[in-house]
């Protein structure tokens, strides 16, 4: 008896299942009684939305460098990057335009398609903004989509980046705006909202997501997910990251998140953000493989790819790549 191979299957979305809301129609009781619902519903709520607008089995690989590190002025409660909290991380100085084109290329070479910056300034001089459209320049010449973050930005900066080939910009709200002074002092909530809106005015992507676990309410990650997708418009990628607890930093003891309750997180940013990238970011090395499946049976379709992120650990290129092939799915290309 001959067997027969199965051929791929080509996807092709179905038609919409879910009504669409206008910008700023989330309410945070509508996006809470999400959150609320039965496991099993609010699962099958987020497949849909994923279907509509998503290849389900495709996942975006990205990889996030570290381009300058630590020394940070800000107090923000979870970043070892900080100046004042004993981490043991070292500042270092912005790197060489050929350090990050070898980077660049092993990460095309591992199979991603965008490519992250990170800097930690709370806020770069014109000077600073120069040198990093460089290494915008250098990254882009590769064909690779360009991301990054480097704190707020003032006026004319966006537009300089923009013209240096950046795609996106990074800005986290972090948290909800009732928790957010629980956690940093040293910015405001507009002062992030303020970064957000000049790098739409430039024509730049946002990526703007934030991170759970640091000791809120539900219902506070339920403002979280209001503020991000009633922006006009939501950020085309939602970056959703885990505390990851650090010796030295005031949230280092902070109890354990509920994994089932970061499920649900992604699944209602899925619901709330159809057409963005949601990407399961920070805290996947602690969550183990079991977790991370639900999360892309949620909505979540990127991933940063590579052992670090800045500077904590992260699931390594191997394990990724196995992940996928054991579930069946793949990057995208």
């Amino acid at each position: 008896m001959s067997l027969v191979t199965p051929q791929p299957l080509t996807f092709q979305p179905p038609r919409s299942l879910a009504p669409a809301r206008e910008p700023g129609a989330w309410s945070v009781d509508a996006i809470e009684a999400l959150f609320n619902l039965p496991f099993p519903e609010l699962m099958h709520r987020a497949q849909q939305v994923h279907r509509e607008n998503f290849d389900p089995c495709s996942v975006e690989f990205a990889t996030l460098l570290s381009v300058k590190t630590g020394g940070c002025s800000e107090d923000c409660g979870y970043c070892p990057q900080a100046a004042r909290y004993d981490t043991g991380v070292e500042a270092s100085k912005l790197m060489e335009p050929a350090e990050v084109l070898l980077a660049a290329q092993r990460a095309q070479a591992a199979g991603a398609t965008r490519f992250c910056m990170g800097a930690a300034w709370r806020a770069p001089k014109d000077r600073d903004i120069e040198k990093v459209a460089e290494l915008i320049r250098t990254v882009k010449a590769l064909g690779l989509e360009t991301c990054a973050t480097l704190g707020m930005l003032e006026d004319g900066h966006a537009q300089t980046l923009q013209d240096a080939g950046l795609d996106y910009y990074n800005h986290n709200l972090d948290s909800a705006p009732d928790f957010y002074g629980d956690i940093i002092t040293t910015r405001d909530y507009q002062d992030r909202l303020d970064t957000l809106a000049r790098v739409r005015s430039a024509g730049v992507k946002v990526c703007c997501g934030g991170i759970v676990g640091m000791g809120e309410t539900r219902r506070q990650r339920a403002g979280l997910v209001a503020e991000l997708a009633n922006l006009t418009p939501y950020p085309e990628s939602v970056p959703i990251n885990n505390l990851v607890k650090i010796e030295g930093t005031p949230l280092a003891n902070q109890a354990d998140l509920d994994p089932f309750e970061f499920v649900r997180t992604i699944a209602v940013a899925r619901i709330t953000m159809p057409t963005a990238r949601v990407r399961l970011s920070a805290g996947r090395q602690q969550m183990g493989d079991a977790v991370q499946a639900l999360c892309f049976l949620a909505g979540a379709n990127s991933i940063f790819y590579g052992d670090k992120l800045l500077t904590t650990g992260n699931p390594d290129i191997h394990a990724d790549v196995q992940l996928l092939e054991r579930l069946g799915m793949s990057r995208q290309r």
